[in-house]
């Protein structure tokens, strides 16, 4: 579930139906991989992050991508998403490449957040949660790292609903630089960058972007 087609109408009207399980069993149920098998490019540009024995939660992992390069890069992982589809795709991912994930099928607001557990959290791509969603789900992930842990957030700006090349049709689930900024001000902020960039992952990520990344810390 961390990736969302944009299926607006050219008219602009949105024909996206509810964002849950069933719906993103549908997309996830066409053969291939609908965004790859290869980690974001964020994720690898940001390896140096990635720290061997550390333990990491992947948030909505879709099909397994994300989650299966930190394992492969030493990280003990946990990972979950609300589609069983894709947790088994991302399952069967794994497996190929020799790693092991810890993986769950959950949706994202009754994850159990548990306090101070991970030394990583990444949120790649998890824009399906509206703003009366997310706040909750960026206090969990605040919450579930360790002190000292590293929050890797990405994702796109409004502007990418102009490019309709991947993401929700809904400018308000995108993240700003301000938006962000309020929501980890509690955090110590490594990096945060707007930016676009031409994406080529999978074929529900395809094209010129508008990105954003947040790097942030938990205090001690």
């Amino acid at each position: 579930m961390a990736d969302h087609v944009n299926k607006a109408e050219p008219d602009g009207t949105d024909k996206t139906p509810p964002a849950g399980p069933t719906m993103w069993d549908e997309r996830y149920a066409a053969p291939g991989f609908l965004f790859g098998t290869e980690p974001s490019q964020f994720l690898k540009e940001h390896r140096d992050y990635l720290v061997p024995g550390a333990a990491a939660l992947a948030v909505a992992d879709g099909e397994g991508r994300n989650s299966v390069f930190l394992a492969a890069c030493g990280l003990q992982v946990t990972a979950m998403d609300a589609s069983h589809v894709a947790v088994e795709k991302a399952r069967a991912l794994a497996a190929e490449q020799g790693v092991f994930v810890d993986f769950h099928v959950a949706d994202i607001l009754g994850w159990d957040w548990t306090p101070n557990t991970y030394d990583l959290v990444a949120g790649i791509f998890i824009q399906f949660s509206p703003p009366g969603e997310r706040a909750a789900v960026f206090e969990g992930m605040k919450r579930t790292l360790k002190p000292g842990g590293t929050l890797l957030l990405h994702g796109y700006r409004p502007k990418q609903i102009e490019y309709g090349t991947g993401g929700p049709p809904h400018a308000e689930n995108m993240y700003t630089e301000d938006l962000l900024r309020a929501a980890f001000g509690d955090m110590e902020i490594l990096c945060l960058a707007a930016y676009d960039r031409v994406v080529d992952e999978g074929r529900g990520h395809s094209g010129m972007s508008a990105l954003i990344n947040l790097v942030a810390r938990k205090p001690h």
